[in-house]
C-alpha cells in the first residue's frame, strides 16, 4: 500500500512538473502583473541620450498575463499648449525567463503600431527596470530604452 501511494505521488509530481513548462516565465508573468507608475525613462541612440522629463506628467503601465496598456498624460489637463501631452497604446505581451516582450498593436502615434520590443526585466525591492531595443526602420527609430517603474 505504501509503495502504491508513493508511486502515485511520484507520478503526480512528474506530471505537475511537466505541465509547468517554464517556471521562470510564470514567475516573471506573476511579478509583472499589475499597474506600474513610470519613475524614469531614457532613450539611448548612437549619438544621444534623451531623458524624459516627467515634471508635470504621469504615466502608468498595466500588465496582465496576455496584454499590456500604457497611458501617459500631462497633469495640467492639456490646458498649457506647451506641455499638453497624451499618449496611449497597448497590445499583446509575452514572457520568457527574464524577458518581457510587448507587441504594440494600438497607439495614438499610429506609425509606432507594429513595433515589438523585448525587454530584460529586473527587480530591486518595489522597482521594476525594463531595458530593451526599440527599432522600427520605417519611422527611423533605433534606440535602447531604459524605463523604471514602481508598482501601484
Amino acid at each position: 500500500m505504501k509503495q502504491s501511494i508513493a508511486f502515485i505521488m511520484g507520478i503526480t509530481t512528474m506530471l505537475l512538473v511537466a505541465c509547468h513548462s517554464n517556471p521562470g516565465q510564470e514567475n516573471l508573468k506573476s511579478r509583472l502583473a499589475g499597474t506600474w507608475r513610470l519613475l524614469s525613462s531614457e532613450s539611448h541612440t548612437k549619438d544621444t541620450i534623451l531623458r524624459e522629463n516627467l515634471n508635470g506628467k504621469k504615466m502608468i503601465k498595466i500588465i496582465t498575463g496576455s496584454h499590456f496598456a500604457f497611458l501617459y498624460h500631462d497633469l495640467n489637463k492639456g490646458k498649457d499648449s506647451t506641455t499638453a501631452t497624451f499618449v496611449s497604446g497597448g497590445g499583446e505581451c509575452s514572457f520568457t525567463d527574464s524577458t518581457y516582450t510587448e507587441h504594440l498593436e494600438y497607439c495614438n502615434y499610429r506609425d509606432w503600431e507594429g513595433l515589438t520590443v523585448s525587454f530584460k526585466a529586473g527587480f530591486s525591492h518595489d522597482t521594476l527596470t525594463l531595458k530593451g531595443v526599440e527599432s522600427k526602420n520605417d519611422i527611423g527609430v533605433n534606440q535602447v530604452t531604459i524605463e523604471k517603474y514602481v508598482k501601484l
